[in-house]
C-alpha cells in the first residue's frame, strides 16, 4: 500500500531531524541481505550509537535538501538504499558497515555525508579505514605514557643497582 503524503512528510522530517546533529551519515545498498543479517547489523549499530534507516531515495534526497545539502544525488544510486547515521563518532558507521561488507557482498557503500558535506564512495572507504575515536585516544595515552614509563624504569635501574651493591657489601662483611 502506497504511503500518504503526510506519512512521507513525517519520514522526511524524521530523517532530517536525525541528520541535524549527526557527525556522519553513510548511504549503502542493502538489497538482498537476509533479515537475520539486517537485524544483526542494526543491533551492532545500536551498540555504537548509530541508527540505521531503510528509506526511499526521493525521501532521503528531500531530507538532505532540508539540511541544506543540495549537491547530493541520491536518486542516481542503484537498488534499495539505507542510511546509517552516527551522532557521536565520525567513523563508527563506516567501520561497522565495512565489517559487514566483508562478510556479505550484497552490502555496498554508495556515498555519505560527513559533518554536513557530501563525500564520495572513495572517501567513505577511506573513512572506514581510519581508527575509531577510542582507538586514537588509546594510542595517544600510550604515546604520552611511554616516556614517563621509560624514565621510571631508568630510575628503578639505578636504585636496583645501588641495592645490589649494598647487599654485596653486607654479604662480604
Amino acid at each position: 500500500m502506497p504511503k500518504t503524503k503526510e506519512q512521507k512528510q513525517s519520514i522526511v522530517k524524521a530523517l532530517s531531524d536525525k541528520m541535524r546533529g549527526a557527525k556522519s551519515a553513510i548511504v549503502f545498498k542493502h538489497e538482498g541481505l537476509p533479515v537475520s543479517v539486517t537485524h544483526e547489523l542494526r543491533d551492532r549499530c545500536r551498540a555504537q550509537d548509530v541508527e540505521v534507516f531503510a528509506t526511499k531515495k526521493t525521501l532521503l534526497q528531500l531530507a538532505l535538501e532540508d539540511q541544506g545539502i543540495k549537491d547530493a544525488d541520491v536518486k542516481s544510486f542503484e537498488g534499495g538504499i539505507a542510511i546509517a547515521i552516527s551522532q557521536n563518532d565520525e567513523v563508527a558507521a563506516a567501520k561497522i558497515l565495512k565489517e559487514f561488507s566483508k562478510k556479505y557482498d550484497k552490502l555496498e557503500f554508495r556515498g555519505g555525508v560527513l559533518e554536513g558535506k557530501v563525500i564520495t564512495l572513495e572517501q567513505v572507504i577511506q573513512l572506514s579505514n581510519i581508527p575509531s575515536k577510542l582507538e586514537l585516544l588509546a594510542k595517544l595515552v600510550g604515546s604520552l605514557k611511554s616516556p614517563i614509563s621509560g624514565f621510571v624504569t631508568v630510575l628503578k635501574g639505578n636504585l636496583r643497582g645501588l641495592v645490589c651493591v649494598l647487599n654485596a657489601i653486607k654479604d662480604n662483611k
